[in-house]
């Protein structure tokens, strides 16, 4: 991963570094904790404008974000009320459940794309209920503009100023990144295990359910 990682950005630059963000917002196992971190190093070293860095590794995965905005968008909430009531337990959701979520999006949507671009693995998925709720796509953009600036300036600089250490970033994040996976894994497991408690069989549309 890291000898591909440096071969692409090597190879085209502060627009190799938007290519790799774009991707890793869309496949998540390519982590942003490596990308950035090795691109400010890069700059440190004069290969790069660390702004340039900044700036491309942001447009990269705000572009990413849209992608994942523009599915939620094209889910939208009927479709997504329809899967709820036929695969509940796996989706752990129910449609109550689902409108409460959406009208606790809609008062808080901008505060949780913003809080939720700077989590690892969450800031990746965050774009999906942003586009199922309707979030206006200028509201989206703005409030993830800030928190993906806020993150892509802080691997990227941390990598400047570590310069041939920058790897100690992606050594302290990873365990952070994997933490915040295994916590949302045992969530999932948990609402899995106890959907029929929280959501007996009569609440669910003719029973239905996956």
């Amino acid at each position: 991963m890291f000898d591909w990682i440096s071969s692409i950005i090597n190879a085209v630059g502060s627009f190799g570094v938007a290519i790799l963000m774009f991707v890793e917002n869309v496949f998540p196992p390519i982590p942003s904790e490596l990308v950035m971190p090795l691109a400010g190093f890069n700059a440190a070293r004069g290969e790069m404008s660390i702004v340039a860095v900044i700036i491309m590794g942001s447009l990269g995965s705000l572009a990413g974000a849209w992608l994942w905005y523009w599915i939620g968008q094209k889910i939208g909430m009927d479709r997504l009320k329809t899967l709820t009531r036929k695969h509940g337990r796996w989706l752990t959701i129910s449609p109550d459940e689902l409108d409460q979520a959406n009208d606790w999006f809609a008062r808080h949507g901008g505060e949780a794309v913003l809080i939720g671009r700077l989590i690892p693995t969450v800031r990746t998925f965050i774009s999906v209920p942003a586009g199922v709720s309707g979030m206006p796509l200028s509201k989206f953009l703005a409030y993830s503009a800030v928190g993906t600036v806020a993150w892509t300036s802080l691997l990227a600089v941390a990598g400047y100023m570590l310069e041939s250490q920058y790897e100690r970033v992606s050594a302290w994040l990873n365990p952070v990144s994997t933490g915040v996976v295994v916590i949302i894994v045992a969530i999932y497991l948990y609402r899995v295990a106890t959907y029929r408690r929280r959501v007996p069989l009569s609440r669910t549309e003719g029973g239905a359910e996956d």
